[in-house]
């Protein structure tokens, strides 16, 4: 009720003062403070006014504005850890399968990640003739990384 009282109260008054700068010959400023003195009269008009009321003083309205709350924090904070470890369930896991997959050369015949031993049969210092073969190297390194 006091609500109601309060805000019918700024509405004559605004529309005092718009008639005021009106009569000051400044209409443009008279019709925006007019605008915005209506505001509280139609807020209690279409009965905003009254359900504010009702929301502000019942405890199940602020018990569900906690629980809206919370969700918000649990929803954000899940994307938040999703961004950091890079993904979905599902995409980590087929990164992993396919990781394990490529520990292996396409064309080797051991891991690639094993002791270290290497037979060479040409001479480190003897030139490739075919040029495909460095390439074959540097492709199998750049899908052994996924790239």
């Amino acid at each position: 009720m006091i609500a109601e009282t309060v805000c019918s109260a700024v509405a004559a008054a605004g529309l005092g003062i718009a008639a005021v700068t009106a009569y000051r010959k400044r209409f443009l400023a008279a019709t925006r403070i007019a605008a915005y003195s209506l505001v509280p009269l139609g807020l209690v008009m279409t009965g905003v006014v009254d359900w504010l009321a009702d929301t502000a003083f019942s405890p199940t309205a602020w018990a569900g504005f906690g629980v809206l709350g919370l969700s918000w924090v649990l929803f954000t904070t899940t994307r938040a850890v999703e961004r950091r470890r890079g993904g979905t369930r599902k995409e980590r896991k087929e990164a992993r399968a396919s990781a394990q997959r490529d520990a292996v050369a396409p064309a080797a015949s051991a891991p690639s990640l094993g002791a270290g031993t290497r037979q060479s049969t040409k001479s480190a210092t003897a030139p490739r003739s075919d040029a495909s073969e460095d390439f074959s190297d540097i492709e199998a390194i750049l899908k052994k990384h996924g790239i």
